[in-house]
């Protein structure tokens, strides 16, 4: 069971650095969350954008070889 006592020592020591973790407020958190969906969300929409455009640039080129 040398596995075992390895397991049991390392989740020992993640326990003595998480009590020495300094924790962000949740209005903090919350805000930063509001952020990162935000953000996530405007990128969304400018890769759908660029997208389509890129397609159509694509479309157009093969159309232009096709006929």
């Amino acid at each position: 069971m040398n596995w075992w006592n390895r397991m049991v020592t390392f989740l020992g020591e993640v326990r003595t650095e998480l009590k020495k973790t300094s924790w962000p407020p949740s209005k903090e958190v919350r805000g930063t969350t509001v952020v990162v969906i935000g953000t996530s969300f405007i990128f969304a929409v400018f890769l759908w954008i660029v997208d389509i455009l890129v397609r159509q640039v694509v479309g157009s080129i093969m159309g232009f070889f096709t006929t």
